[in-house]
């Protein structure tokens, strides 16, 4: 059993337990003051927050999977959902980075709508919440992992590949609805549509991605149809940091690649034996 698989098993296994996974209703049965465009606009502001610190992708992620996992379990007035925010991607900046940034930059990116003080009494109230258990599998945990068994290879194509996968991935983090998903699916989802995207024209799922995933197609439409209506702007269109981000050459220019506004049913079917 090779080194991979055992580390995948080890993340599929820790993803559903309870206390790493936010309920998927909590807008409704938890939150009174807040709303899932909220989540999104606050989503978005902390991907331009990443870029400006210039902190890892993990980091996003992380800080994401706390705010979910806080607001599933305590009652947040709107003028503290951005306090959350920054104290979640300070709390996740501590455990991914090396070098990590300090309080102020914190504080002060909220343009001195919320202290110090504020921002470390937040952070223990997240730290208090999660128990300090602050590792938990994301989607790009198990994304980079498909890509490494499924694709390989550094040429260009296998690039592009994982660039488009990683794009599609922070899209996914805009959309409440995207909480009901395990990030094993998310993630084998985004690879779906990533490699529909790059070549429409060829089936994208077949018997190695299906053995290697763990996911027939069957498990993952409702998750692909969502992913590329985040894609197509049909949700979110006005959530621009992302797309903006991913318009980059560094990023391979992958969010102005055109999608089909469809996928052929065929394409969503489950693979003859």
């Amino acid at each position: 059993m090779g080194t991979l698989f055992v580390i995948l098993l080890h993340f599929v296994t820790l993803q559903v337990e309870q206390l790493r996974r936010p309920r998927d209703d909590y807008m409704v049965a938890m939150q009174k003051d807040i709303s899932a465009t909220m989540r999104g606009i606050l989503v978005d502001w902390l991907v331009d927050v990443v870029d400006e610190f210039n902190l890892l992708a993990d980091t996003l992620y992380l800080a994401v999977s706390y705010i979910d996992r806080f607001l599933a379990a305590s009652v947040v007035t709107r003028d503290k959902l951005q306090l959350l925010g920054v104290a979640s991607l300070f709390v996740a900046a501590k455990y991914e980075e090396i070098h990590v940034p300090k309080l102020d930059k914190f504080s002060d990116i909220t343009d001195g709508t919320y202290t110090n003080q504020q921002v470390v009494k937040m952070e223990a109230d997240i730290l208090k919440y999660l128990n300090f258990q602050m590792g938990s599998p994301t989607v790009r945990t198990f994304l980079l992992r498909f890509l490494i068994s499924c694709c390989g290879g550094n040429c260009a194509s296998a690039k592009r590949l994982e660039l488009m996968c990683c794009y599609l991935a922070e899209l996914s983090l805009l959309d409440y609805d995207c909480i009901r998903f395990l990030p094993s699916v998310i993630a084998a989802a985004c690879l779906f549509l990533a490699r529909f995207t790059i070549s429409p024209k060829i089936c994208p799922w077949n018997f190695t991605l299906q053995e290697k995933t763990g996911y027939k197609v069957s498990d993952l439409r409702s998750c692909i149809l969502r992913i590329h209506d985040l894609q197509l702007g049909r949700q979110y269109s006005n959530l621009k940091a992302i797309k903006s981000k991913y318009s980059e050459r560094k990023f391979g220019c992958v969010s102005m690649m055109a999608s089909s506004e469809e996928i052929p049913a065929s394409l969503l079917k489950d693979l003859d034996k």
